[in-house]
């Protein structure tokens, strides 16, 4: 998939139009009455010809991921991760810095390798698949893109970090209420003589247990809008009064926990960006992330869709594998549609928001819908194919499980984005 290129260069061909019925001999239209109906290559084409697959880089970018994440990663990784104190892979996670994937989006001057959103959308995709037990949402997909979207030296001296693979960050929305908009933020800053001063808590923050440093949104102003008045702040782990603790969630290997901001003061230069106005930066970055979010919730239904289908052809009842049946089959071809739908949809999220397409937004929330519905409905009938040993704590499709639910409801679920959409679209009509 060649990035940054227009739509036509996507190149999308128009289908043939079906010919008009033979209504009249006078519309000189050859006679069909005694000829079989069949397919016809179309005569002419709207735009270029389309090519929706990955380009040379972006393939062996997809294979070296696939290959290092079978071998390093999967369900007994997941699962050590889990009962581990902290709910990572430290090893793995060295190995991904190594590999330079914490800099794949970041640009180059800031020590990434300047590629775009469509390659991040790889690995995330890949690393649901492997259930990876690293920070790499936390600290690339939500903090680094929060920090692409800001400035300053101390945004610069992050990415760096980031990229090279040493830091690991994450974002405290604040998420007031459960909400994920301008006005679920909780936290809130003051100036003070020689910087600022933060208050308040802000909850369920992504392994924020593990964080370097922590991007935290505050309200820095009163405002009748809830999107004016907020600002960024870079905040050392280390200016914590406490450190956070994660509480129990049900994916064990990507932990929550509430950051409290209660006294933590910070110096001038922590702000990120202009005082007051960082909303806009924070939507764009949230819709990234939310795509990246889901972008990993498909890898996750694919691995079970493949372990489903495989055990469907395995399983045998009444001397006929179980994936005979329709009632499995249709199961399992349901399971196909919202997986491949929703890998669609964010394939073209992604590129819409890298070329800054007028409905980039639209696309966005459509691919976490699409995803989060995917998430569920996978997880769900996945385990019911295998039936009861599904159910089991011994086997791992509940470990799937734990990470689509994150996938699912992390910054809103499907009905959520859903409301995104019909306001988007009530207000374009």
């Amino acid at each position: 998939m060649e990035g940054r290129r227009g739509p036509e260069a996507l190149g999308i061909r128009g289908a043939a139009l079906a010919r008009q019925h033979d209504r009249s001999r006078h519309e000189r239209d050859p006679p069909q009455h005694h000829r079989r109906a069949r397919a016809r290559p179309p005569t002419s084409s709207v735009g270029a010809d389309m090519d929706f697959g990955f380009n040379d880089e972006q393939e062996a970018l997809r294979q070296s991921a696939r290959e290092v994440l079978t071998d390093r990663a999967g369900p007994a990784g997941y699962r050590t991760a889990m009962g581990s104190e902290t709910g990572t892979d430290d090893a793995l996670w060295k190995t991904i810095g190594e590999l330079g994937w914490a800099g794949v989006a970041i640009d180059e001057q800031h020590g990434g390798l300047g590629l775009g959103l469509i390659e991040l959308v790889i690995l995330m995709e890949e690393t649901g698949r492997a259930l990876a037990p690293v920070p790499f949402f936390s600290t690339v997909a939500l903090a680094g893109q929060l920090l692409e979207q800001t400035s300053g030296a101390r945004r610069d001296e992050a990415l760096r970090e980031i990229a090279s693979g040493g830091a690991r960050a994450t974002v405290a929305l604040g998420q007031k209420d459960g909400r994920y908009d301008a006005a679920g933020v909780s936290v809130k800053a003051a100036r003070t003589e020689n910087g600022w001063k933060l208050s308040g808590t802000a909850s369920l923050a992504p392994e924020a247990h593990l964080a370097d440093s922590i991007v935290v949104i505050a309200r820095t102003a009163r405002a009748r809008n809830p999107e004016e008045g907020l600002s960024l702040f870079l905040v050392p782990a280390s200016a914590l009064k406490s450190k956070p603790k994660p509480v129990a969630s049900l994916d064990g290997a990507r932990r929550l926990a509430d950051v409290k901001l209660g006294g933590v003061e910070v110096p001038a230069d922590a702000l990120l960006g202009d005082e007051g106005r960082a909303w806009p930066g924070i939507a764009r970055a949230l819709d990234r992330a939310a795509v990246l979010l889901a972008a990993e919730a498909v890898g996750v239904a694919t691995a079970q869709l493949e372990r489903a289908v495989a055990y469907a052809r395995e399983r045998s009842q009444f001397d006929r594998p179980i994936g005979s049946f329709q009632a499995i089959s249709h199961k399992c071809a349901d399971m196909l549609l919202v997986t491949e739908t929703a890998r669609s949809h964010v394939y073209l999220a992604a590129w819409a928001l890298e070329e800054g397409a007028p409905d980039a937004r639209l696309a966005a929330a459509t691919a976490k819908a699409a995803a989060s519905d995917a998430a569920r409905i996978v997880a769900n009938d996945s385990i019911q194919v295998h039936g009861g040993i599904g159910f089991t704590w011994e086997h791992e499709m509940h470990l799937f499980y734990r990470r689509a639910k994150f996938c699912e409801l992390y910054l809103g679920d499907a009905s959520a984005w859903r409301e995104r959409i019909t306001a988007a679209l009530a207000a374009a009509s």
